[in-house]
């Protein structure tokens, strides 16, 4: 590959890694307990925590499932998605809070929620065997002007929370809460949609008797024709047929609320590790992640019932700032725009090897100056595809090492 063609490749990661992102469920609030949910940083964790939120490893961009893959196992619970580890517990006719990471404005569209019985653990169940119900389901709520008021609206209002009520009629046992947005932002074309699902483990107790057996496999919620998915959010829309199968009898879309509530959330002292034992011998998720930072920052986690689950999660004592100065979650705009870029590039390209030294004339294109080479050849034989990985490891590890230092500077402060 010419030299001023690697290097207008490698340019475009910066650019790439400026690209707004969307988002993911960060935790679940259940009958006033909080669970954590999956995070993409968790795919670099040692042992890997074990939460809620069904594994999406592969999902580094917080990118979209399109309509051409509604008969694909990715539609079901995200891409290349594996079944949380951990179980959230909820009464039947009891609530539960998803909490977002920030959800763009722009991104018009439905809210819905499903639930699937695992016929066993929802650790080890197989999605393709998931037979989903519609538990809730709300849509466009005013086209007063365009594009109008959307359920994401809503949620954004609401602290980038969704709140949905668990039928009564549902029997005990185990099952999976399919929760779902779908971006219509760019919906009036073909395969325009944008579904982003994510998958709880719930355990359901009451007295229900509603087992739900059947249901829609989740290859079969959805097609790219459907009146809720090719729809053009921009004209005056009568009315918006929410997608998917009907609600269940007794379901309940319930409220929203305004988006405010009334005080900050407070954590059971049985979940929070102390400052004189900061670290837990389970998997742990470090503060960045933990109840004290980024849900509670987006306001999502302010009532003060609420407490944290029993679990390996390791949260900020009060003394200590509630976002470290190098957050878990720094290295990845830059991971993301990695994957991105190697997605984009062609395999030929990819596997090519790259010159050791640049070509005469390396240092400029017909557009403008390109920066000067470094002084210090590549190895003989690298190929991109292997140079962008090292790129990758050598980020994590700096940023390791800055997590590190940060972490025993921590310490030494505790001691005085």
């Amino acid at each position: 590959m010419h030299f001023k063609t690697t290097v207008a490749i490698l340019g475009v990661i910066a650019s790439i890694s400026r690209v707004a992102t969307h988002g993911t469920v960060s935790g679940v609030v259940a009958d006033g307990v909080y669970y954590q949910g999956y995070s993409p940083s968790m795919k670099y964790q040692t042992p890997s925590p074990k939460v809620v939120g069904w594994s999406i490893p592969e999902d580094l961009s917080n990118g979209f499932i399109d309509p051409n893959n509604y008969t694909l196992p990715d539609i079901i619970c995200h891409l290349g998605a594996t079944p949380g580890q951990a179980t959230a517990s909820v009464k039947a006719g009891g609530i539960v809070k998803l909490l977002w990471t920030p959800w763009p404005v722009s991104h018009h569209g439905p809210v819905i929620d499903y639930l699937a019985n695992c016929n066993g653990e929802c650790t080890t169940v197989d999605k393709t065997v998931l037979k989903f119900n519609k538990i809730d389901g709300v849509g466009l709520i005013d086209d007063n002007s365009t594009p109008g008021t959307w359920a994401t609206d809503q949620l954004i209002a609401n602290n980038n929370s969704w709140t949905v009520t668990i039928p009564k009629s549902i029997a005990p046992g185990n099952y999976v809460l399919r929760h779902e947005i779908i971006a219509l932002h760019s919906a009036g074309t073909t395969n325009g949609a944008q579904n982003y699902p994510q998958c709880i483990n719930l355990q359901v107790t009451g007295s229900g008797n509603n087992s739900i057996k059947t249901g829609t496999l989740g290859e079969a919620l959805y097609t790219p024709s459907d009146a809720g998915i090719l729809v053009n959010i921009y004209t005056t829309l009568t009315s918006y047929l929410v997608p998917g199968p009907a609600m269940i009898s007794d379901a309940i879309s319930t409220s929203q609320g305004n988006g405010t509530d009334p005080a900050p959330i407070a954590s059971s002292s049985a979940s929070v590790a102390s400052s004189a034992a900061p670290f837990t011998s389970a998997p742990a998720v470090t503060s960045a992640l933990a109840v004290t930072s980024s849900d509670a920052a987006n306001g999502a986690l302010s009532d003060s019932s609420i407490t944290q689950a029993p679990s390996s999660i390791t949260t900020a004592t009060p003394s200590e700032p509630t976002t470290p100065p190098f957050p878990i979650s720094a290295p990845l705009p830059i991971i993301s725009a990695i994957a991105n870029l190697t997605s984009a590039i062609p395999t030929g390209a990819l596997t090519s090897t790259l010159p050791a030294e640049p070509t005469s004339g390396a240092g400029s294109n017909a557009t403008g100056t390109l920066p000067p080479a470094p002084s210090t050849p590549l190895p003989a034989g690298i190929t991109l595809k292997e140079l962008l990985e090292w790129l990758e490891i050598i980020i994590m590890g700096m940023f390791r090492e800055a997590k590190a230092e940060d972490n025993s500077a921590r310490g030494h402060a505790r001691a005085f």
